[in-house]
């Protein structure tokens, strides 16, 4: 029993391939990738407008003090 597990794993392991990773650079990318990449451009922009918004209030607000002094 014990010779024929032994041989059945040495066979086994005998066949065992290395995976085939990739040799060089890839040339394109993936869809998820892609996705990934769009869905980080929203969110910034999705940040940037209300920034916007806010500096131009600020700037609004400076504006409108600087007229009430003179």
């Amino acid at each position: 029993m014990k010779a024929t597990l032994f041989a059945a794993i040495a066979m086994l392991l005998s066949i065992a391939s290395p995976a085939f990773a990739a040799v060089g650079p890839q040339e394109h990318s993936g869809i998820l990738v892609w996705a990934f990449i769009g869905f980080f451009g929203l969110i910034v922009v999705a940040q940037l407008v209300p920034a916007a918004l806010v500096l131009i209030g600020i700037a609004r607000s400076f504006a409108v003090g600087h007229q009430q002094i003179n």
